[in-house]
């Protein structure tokens, strides 16, 4: 069977990145898809962008990668400021200029990814949602266009990975976060298995592969290039605790709904 690896959300941790590409090339994989967010939180858009241009066979637009670089972007601090000034020339404009979605048959079915939900890449839609979220992400969309409606659908931007299959098989999935996983904070990435392109009904597969790596020598780098909200980026990459609510006295609330 052909083998796809499907990474996101990456969010400039290049020392995640590295663990992942690792574990991806160790198993022989060599075509990976990207779902979006490689900028943003963590210190190294730059690189991560460079290194996603070179693997990545397919690059999809995330909600960072949009109104990170917008220069009509009205909400600004010393944290996005930091991480905007880090792109090279020309990655910007690359970032918003990306698809997005992607499309394309596996094993008889219509596989259709994107970042966030079939109708923005600032819709976010949670594994705990509702049967009307659910539908709409099968949905074509303005944003989607309007192909073949897909039955296995994967996304990324809540860095929770889940899966989940209803009785018409229509089958949604989320990748999880290579960079900035939340509750576990092992990077996630998935290997989709099947036969690419066929309209065939055959054999396919869905798997989660957690990759460790070495947190605290990301951190270091965060910490010696000055990166702002570094305290968050700790919170998230050590606990898996979301930078908004580290402070919570009630705990955590990132993987339910309030």
């Amino acid at each position: 069977m052909d083998r796809i690896a499907l990474i996101s959300d990456v969010h400039g941790n290049l020392t995640a990145l590295e663990a992942v590409l690792a574990d991806i090339d160790a198993r022989g994989i060599d075509r990976i898809f990207n779902l979006g967010d490689y900028v943003g939180k963590g210190p190294r858009g730059r690189e991560v962008v460079e290194i996603c241009q070179q693997r990545c066979e397919v690059n999809i637009l995330g909600n960072w990668d949009d109104f990170l670089p917008d220069p009509d972007r009205t909400y600004d601090n010393e944290a996005m400021a930091w991480w905007l000034a880090q792109l090279a020339d020309g990655q910007g404009a690359w970032l918003r200029g990306l698809p997005f979605s992607h499309d394309f048959l596996l094993s008889g079915r219509q596989v259709r990814l994107f970042h966030a939900s079939a109708a923005s890449v600032h819709r976010r839609v949670r594994f705990d949602h509702d049967e009307d979220e659910f539908l709409g992400m099968f949905a074509n969309t303005p944003a989607t266009g309007d192909g073949p409606p897909p039955t296995i659908v994967g996304y990324g931007d809540t860095h929770d990975p889940f899966y989940e299959v209803d009785r018409n098989r229509r089958t949604l999935f989320n990748t999880g976060s290579v960079g900035n996983a939340m509750d576990d904070p092992t990077p996630v990435y998935v290997i989709l298995e099947g036969a690419v392109g066929s309209e065939r009904e055959a054999p396919f597969g869905i798997q989660f592969v957690r990759v460790p790596y070495d947190v605290e020598a990301e951190l270091d780098t965060a910490r010696r290039m000055g990166m702002p909200e570094l305290e968050g980026y700790v919170s998230e990459l050590r606990h898996g605790v979301y930078r908004g609510e580290m402070g919570d006295a009630d705990g955590p609330k990132y993987h339910r709904r309030p």
